[in-house]
């Protein structure tokens, strides 16, 4: 029995192949659905995980931003940004992703 070599068939490649269909089918209904709609006057910012809500706030502040409402997450906040290059602001103040309100409007569910 020396000098036999058991090969393992590959299963992890049908199973892999399905995980990433499904995890790239998640990342694009997430980014479609989440974008900022033109005209949209009010959205919700995401900021670093690590950042504290000192400095989210100031962030929002040196955007000219108007925090309309906070969340359970201190680096998630609904705001109203300038309407002249606002959203431009966010992003350069920090911000991660700038999302449509209406999309994330069952996180602030009572």
């Amino acid at each position: 029995m020396e000098g036999k070599t058991v090969i393992l068939p590959r299963r992890w490649t049908a199973w892999l192949n399905a995980v990433v269909l499904l995890v790239a089918g998640w990342i694009v209904i997430a980014v479609l659905s989440l974008q900022v709609r033109p005209g949209t006057t009010v959205v919700a910012v995401a900021f670093p995980p690590w950042w504290s809500a000192q400095q989210v706030f100031e962030a929002a502040a040196t955007a000219k931003a108007e925090i309309v409402r906070s969340t359970a997450l201190p680096t998630l906040l609904v705001v109203r940004p300038d309407d002249h290059g606002g959203l431009a602001r966010l992003t350069e103040a920090g911000a991660f992703l700038v999302m449509d309100v209406q999309a994330i409007a069952a996180c602030f569910g009572k």
